[in-house]
């Protein structure tokens, strides 16, 4: 049996916890030390640490605090790690903490975070997912039911001083760039709910008024909400600081590619049971600047896809020049007006491609000036057919159930 070196009591907030943290800093004090070699679990709350309820009622996704997030579970030291070594991390086995067998999908107001469709559902709304076994289902989205793939959201090493300065130094660049924007164009420092681990006192406001907030994946990992990161996946880790400093948390338990709902995926708590290694002097010898990942073996069985093609031109008709982002929001909403024809309201459709294991792809990037993105949706999650036929669709949904809007303040 592996040792839970790091346990999380979802009745306690986070902030009681030294084993938790939720900034990016290099003074982190490590909280557990391991050999590599050594495999155990590690527990982990969801991103917000219990701001989000099981309930009907919106209200807490509109006013959650983001300056929390995201709370990460380490930083775990491996003895013997050094800058330049590989952290090499193999995710043996994951799942949902037994007292929280729910999880939650929601979309941020855009006056609090907003996400990658907040012009098109700029309120808060949220939908909540029960787990059966390795099924999920939710009481706000009728009429599909589909496999999980739990996978950490968010996992890495922690930086050092100089990666530190010059992800500060890029991110306020962007930031001033438009510095009234809302949302913003990236999370800056802020020592507001800043929770250090260990640290304490002035030692922990000066690290965290100039700590990297998790938001974003970096060059160290990071927020790279990558689902394929199962059981059996191995990743590889940039060391910067002695002993790597590996943290993780954010588990998901299905999310689409892009997780395209920000609040997105189904956001859930839980523990991972991992082992490390070491590959010594492996940046060098393998020219690594971010991780690399080897995806795991286990995937949901969907073969039967319908899929949704996005070009470089936005919703008003304005032509980009081999745009990715462009395109691919172009194709998720494609696939969000057709589910409306089954009788899903836009934010239940959604819904169903953040937290259902669609397929994202870049299709081509060659011809100018238009980008081909795609977005691979699987047909069996749905109770019915959804494939287009000479009758035209029929609504499976009489529209008395949606997702909990926010009440107006």
């Amino acid at each position: 049996m592996a040792d839970t070196l790091i346990s999380v009591d979802l009745s306690e907030s986070p902030h009681t916890n030294e084993a938790v943290h939720n900034r990016w800093h290099p003074d982190i004090p490590i909280a557990v030390w391991v050999e590599p070699g050594d495999d155990f679990k590690i527990e982990t709350y969801d991103w917000t640490g219990g701001q989000i309820k099981n309930d009907d009622d919106a209200a807490d996704v509109r006013d959650v605090e983001l300056e929390q997030v995201h709370y990460l579970s380490g930083p775990i030291g491996v003895k013997g790690a050094e800058p330049g070594d590989l952290l090499k991390v193999h995710i043996l086995d994951i799942g949902a903490k037994e007292e929280m067998n729910w999880g939650f999908n929601g979309f941020f107001s855009k006056q609090n975070g907003g996400g990658f469709l907040t012009d098109h559902f700029p309120e808060a709304q949220k939908s909540i997912w029960d787990f059966h076994g390795m099924f999920t289902s939710s009481r706000h989205v009728p009429g599909v039911k589909y496999a999980g793939l739990i996978h950490p959201g968010l996992i890495g090493c922690l930086p050092d001083r100089k990666m530190l300065d010059m992800w500060n130094s890029r991110e306020k660049a962007l930031v001033d760039t438009d510095p009234g924007r809302v949302p913003p164009l990236a999370a800056l420092p802020d020592t507001q709910s800043a929770h250090m681990g260990k640290l304490t006192g002035d030692e922990k406001m000066k690290a965290a008024s100039e700590a990297a907030r998790t938001v974003p994946p970096r060059e160290h990992g990071g927020n790279c909400d990558i689902k394929d990161l199962s059981r059996g996946a191995t990743c590889y880790f940039p060391v910067y600081v002695d002993g790597a400093g590996l943290s993780m948390g954010d588990l998901h338990f299905s999310q689409g590619d892009g997780e395209i709902t920000f609040c997105g995926a189904i956001e859930m708590a839980g523990w991972l049971h991992i082992q490390v290694e070491l590959v010594k002097g492996g940046m060098e010898k393998y020219g690594i600047k971010n991780p690399i990942f080897k995806p795991s073996p286990i995937t949901p069985k969907y073969d039967d896809y319908l899929i949704f093609e996005g070009i470089s031109v936005d919703e008003s008709g304005h032509q980009h020049y081999l745009d990715v982002h462009v395109a691919y929001r172009q194709a998720c909403l494609n696939a969000i007006e057709y589910l409306k024809k089954f009788g899903y309201t836009g934010a239940q459709a959604y819904a169903i491609l953040g937290t259902a294991p669609v397929q994202g792809h870049i299709s081509g990037v060659v011809d100018i000036p238009n980008a081909c993105a795609t977005l691979w949706l699987p047909n069996e999650i749905f109770e019915f057919d959804i494939m287009p036929g000479s009758d035209g669709p029929t609504k499976h949904l009489d529209g008395s159930v949606d997702i909990p809007l926010a009440p107006d303040l």
